[in-house]
């Protein structure tokens, strides 16, 4: 019960704090430095375009997946991501094609304002990021996001990356 009542009163300072500051603090230049993420935009919300969109992101994480794996930096992530962005965009095509979609995709690699989101376990702060970004015809549609590097979305070396957050695996210690 002591252990349950720590952990309550815990959260409870976490809201307050949280609800107290409003917003975020953006993300620190070398946080957002450090990251290349990933927006796959749909050409719309309808089911059939948001549908479309996940089996897109399956196959641009295939293709992606090597190169990334290879990276020992953001910078020659970017190199290498840049150098594909035609590749990209013909999976994308591909893909949309196959499903009976007309209109087409474009991939660029620009900087880009985004919240604040938690991939399993890493929480990346709001701020502006460099980022590969996907859109499928209009890109006026739901998203999907990640990170390309470091890939938390990816595969690296053959094997999945795991993250671990300090704080959940403390509220996890309580309860043991």
């Amino acid at each position: 019960m002591k252990k349950f009542a720590v952990v309550l009163t815990l959260l409870i300072a976490i809201c307050a704090i949280a609800f107290a500051f409003g917003k975020p603090a953006p993300a620190p230049a070398e946080e957002q430095a450090a990251y290349l993420r990933v927006h796959i935009r749909a050409d719309s919300n309808e089911a059939e375009a948001q549908a479309v969109k996940y089996r897109v992101r399956d196959a641009v994480v295939e293709a992606l997946t090597p190169t990334v794996a290879g990276c020992a930096t953001k910078e020659e992530a970017m190199k290498k991501i840049g150098a594909q962005l035609g590749g990209l965009e013909a999976v994308a095509e591909r893909v949309l094609k196959e499903n009976g979609f007309s209109y087409g995709a474009r991939a660029s690699l620009r900087k880009e304002q985004f919240p604040t989101r938690v991939y399993d376990g890493v929480t990346l702060q709001a701020g502006v990021y460099d980022a590969l970004i996907i859109e499928l015809g209009s890109g006026r549609g739901d998203n999907w996001w990640c990170v390309v590097y470091p890939p938390l979305c990816f595969k690296s070396g053959g094997e999945n990356v795991v993250y671990k957050s300090l704080i959940a695996e403390l509220i996890r210690s309580f309860f043991e």
